[in-house]
């Protein structure tokens, strides 16, 4: 009985303190909630505008042991080599994807030959497809998770750990040796997204890139 009436005593003497202490603490609340909200929504939002102006690519190994994987690779490199090749230059977004569509078949036999060429038999499929990418930065230049149209290839069973990077704007990750981001590919991002979406997706990374077909190109 002491303790509650010593309690008692306190709450009453510090009724005011504890009462601003506790609004105080509801309101940080209901600021930070609001505030994350609003960054969710924002970044949502950016996914989605940035979606509609890329396309990236994305192929499955059939598994992940170190002859599939190499596997992967070396298809990855071919299809890319016919894309610098055949792949019309100073083509937008969806004249991209519109030609990825109609070249397809030729992709599939292309990454078929490859596989053949090096003893497998697995099947191979080639198609312009939406999927699920998880956030991804390539050097000062980060990518919302979300859904994004991709070249997708699957080898095989397609279980093993997959490679991508973004065939348009000619974004490609690939290895940690390679320079950032040029501002020349930054530039075409810049191009058709908002002020504000184009602050939200350029941030420092260690990741390192080459824009394989500028590079190429150039």
């Amino acid at each position: 009985m002491a303790v509650k009436r010593k309690v008692r005593a306190f709450i009453n003497k510090h009724a005011d303190k504890i009462i601003f202490l506790m609004a105080f603490i509801i309101a940080a609340m209901v600021t930070g909630i609001f505030v994350w909200r609003t960054e969710v929504a924002a970044k949502e939002e950016t996914q989605r505008h940035l979606a509609e102006e890329v396309l990236r690519f994305h192929i499955l190994a059939n598994s992940d042991s170190e002859e599939d994987q190499n596997l992967k690779l070396t298809v990855r490199d071919g299809v890319l080599d016919y894309l610098e090749q055949n792949l019309p230059k100073e083509m937008d977004v969806e004249s991209t994807k519109d030609w990825m569509r109609r070249h397809t078949d030729e992709l599939e036999v292309i990454s078929k030959q490859i596989v053949q060429a090096h003893g497998y038999d697995y099947p191979v499929t080639a198609a312009v497809t939406t999927a699920y990418f998880p956030d991804k930065t390539y050097g000062d230049v980060t990518f919302p998770a979300g859904n994004y149209e991709a070249l997708r290839i699957e080898i095989g069973a397609a279980k093993g750990h997959n490679w991508w990077c973004v065939l348009y704007p000619g974004l490609c990750f690939m290895d940690a040796a390679n320079a950032v981001v040029p501002d020349e590919g930054k530039q075409k991002l810049k191009n058709v997204l908002t002020e504000e979406e184009y602050a939200e997706v350029t941030a420092a990374s260690d990741f390192k890139i080459k824009f394989y077909f500028l590079e190429k190109w150039n």
